[in-house]
């Protein structure tokens, strides 16, 4: 058997049972000691696997911090600390150089500090971002309860959409598709969300593989179904003028397209903030499955690292 045909998720039910743990399954590692609540989390990128050597190094530098905050953030943590580990083939140092500074700007921006890490030789370059974040209540993708409300920060789809730009290898872009790829490029944590959630949300992750597989993720944690709200789902007007001028369709870039980083909860709907960037797709209800509303269950499509 391979991995191809079981999959990421399948491969880390695997993983799981044979170290017989509970803390695998959600967006960090939650521990305790003397008093002190941490949430633990590690991500990679792999050129040509998630970067290409021609994106700018400063995106990429601020890109590997801003995944690793948006997983501490979707946890209910202030990001604190990291360890950034590269290893890296025989480059110009400047490349290097670049690289890091968007690091520091990165962490600038989310106010925690690079505290270490470690270099090695390698014929591509792989960034691998190890990060504590501190908590007073932790959030796990389990917990949403049937009434609740489904709820999704910014918008969703643009990162999809800017990879694909990026791909075609045009140039002289628009302003909108320089929008776009800016947000495949260099995405924003959602850290201005994090006193909201910390006190209203019951459940919750960040939309990296795309909302379908996130959305089922969620509600098999908290074995729950979802009634999903297509016409709710909010698309930039940037999006749209893309998938109008490319025979795309904007809402399926939104619902299957992955590295998006807003936030995904659930919570009671008489806790809306009406001043957050926060948009209601959906409501949790009983049974399993996603669902659009009136309708059948949905197939779950997204990103899969093992996905033939």
């Amino acid at each position: 058997m391979k991995i191809s045909e079981i999959g990421e998720d399948g491969l880390i039910n695997r993983i799981v049972n044979i170290l017989k743990t509970s803390y695998i399954g959600d967006d960090t590692a939650h521990v305790s000691t003397d008093g002190l609540n941490l949430s633990l989390t590690c991500d990679i990128l792999i050129e040509n696997r998630h970067f290409l050597r021609s994106y700018p190094p400063s995106f990429i530098g601020w890109k590997a911090i801003s995944v690793n905050v948006s997983d501490i953030v979707a946890s209910g943590a202030k990001p604190l600390w990291a360890l950034v580990s590269i290893a890296l083939p025989n480059i110009e140092v400047s490349y290097i150089e670049a690289l890091y500074e968007g690091i520091k700007s990165a962490c600038e921006f989310y106010g925690l500090e690079v505290v270490g890490g470690n270099l090695s030789s390698s014929e591509l370059i792989s960034i691998d971002v190890f990060m504590v974040g501190k908590t007073k209540r932790a959030l796990r993708r389990f917990g949403a309860s049937p009434g609740e409300g489904v709820f999704v920060s910014g918008t969703l789809g643009d990162s999809k959409a800017g990879l694909e730009i990026l791909l075609s290898n045009k140039k002289d872009l628009t302003d909108f598709e320089n929008y776009l790829v800016e947000r495949h490029l260099r995405p924003t944590a959602r850290i201005d969300m994090l006193e909201h959630i910390v006190k209203n949300a019951s459940a919750c992750m960040d939309i990296s593989d795309g909302l379908l597989r996130d959305l089922d993720r969620l509600a098999k944690r908290s074995k729950v179904g979802i009634e999903l709200y297509p016409e709710s789902i909010p698309l930039s007007k940037e999006l749209k003028t893309y998938a109008r001028l490319n025979s795309k369709d904007a809402l399926e870039l939104a619902m299957i397209g992955g590295e998006d980083y807003q936030l995904l909860w659930t919570q009671s709907e008489s806790s809306v903030n009406v001043f957050l960037d926060m948009h209601q797709i959906g409501r949790v209800i009983e049974g399993e499955g996603i669902y659009i509303k009136g309708s059948g269950p949905i197939e779950i499509k997204g990103f899969d690292h093992f996905a033939p």
